[in-house]
């Protein structure tokens, strides 16, 4: 017998089994249960959506911001070059209270970052974040 009759008896046991089976019937109450459930999910409110339009300003403030400060670092660091190398860029008193107050906020960002970044691994796929 070759590789193709066996194939051949295996295809036709396999179709007499299937054939000599009973057709299956849901249960019962399987139907209206289904169909509950599907009436339940049609009633719930979608999610409410993001609101975008309103985040849109937040996100462009916040690019500015950190734009003016980068523009701003680079001003005081190049003046800081100018004169010499090896010498380490003089901060007037006056600029000295607004950086410090940087510092705050970005710790403060830092920190918020963090917790969030270690609440999502803590949930993982969860679809909770």
């Amino acid at each position: 017998m070759n590789r193709g009759d066996n194939e051949a008896m295996k295809l036709s046991r396999i179709e007499e089994i299937l054939a000599t089976e009973e057709k299956l019937a849901p249960s019962s109450g399987f139907l209206s249960g289904v169909m509950d459930r599907v009436q339940e999910e049609v009633r719930i409110p979608p999610p409410i959506p993001f609101p975008w339009k309103r985040a849109v300003p937040g996100f462009v403030l916040a690019a500015g911001v950190f734009g003016w400060g980068g523009v701003e670092l680079v001003r005081v660091v190049g003046a800081a070059m100018k004169g010499n190398l090896l010498t380490t860029p003089h901060l007037s008193p006056g600029m000295l209270q607004p950086m410090e107050q940087a510092g705050w906020v970005a710790l403060a960002l830092g920190a918020s970052l963090t917790s969030w970044l270690l609440a999502r691994r803590l949930t993982g796929r969860s679809g909770l974040l």
